[in-house]
């Protein structure tokens, strides 16, 4: 009796082991399945990858920095470029505000 039960449990031991085999390989292939499918709707959503979108915000501080750059540039040329136009400009804007006579 011994050696028929010790029979019986080892057959179940293996059908056990064949099984947890099996249930591995079949969760690898759904894990499979899913990813290519999820992939399939990213690429038709058309979402863009990590890589792009860290390419894209890299542009987008460095045009940051170039306007901030320009913007500073631009004030300091207005700061010299205003003593010399300002008595240019007085006339024109006190004939521009003079009320006209009809």
């Amino acid at each position: 009796m011994s050696s028929s039960s010790s029979r019986i449990l080892d057959d179940l031991g293996r059908l056990m082991t064949d099984a947890a085999g099996v249930a591995s390989g079949v969760r690898r292939e759904v894990d499979s399945i899913v990813k290519s499918q999820i992939e399939r709707m990213l690429r038709d959503v058309d979402v863009v990858t990590r890589e792009e979108f860290e390419a894209v915000r890299e542009m987008a501080v460095l045009a940051r920095e170039e306007n901030e750059a320009l913007k500073a540039r631009i004030a300091a040329l207005e700061a010299v470029a205003a003593p010399v136009a300002s008595p240019a400009i007085k006339p024109a804007a006190k004939a521009a505000k003079a009320p006209q006579a009809q």
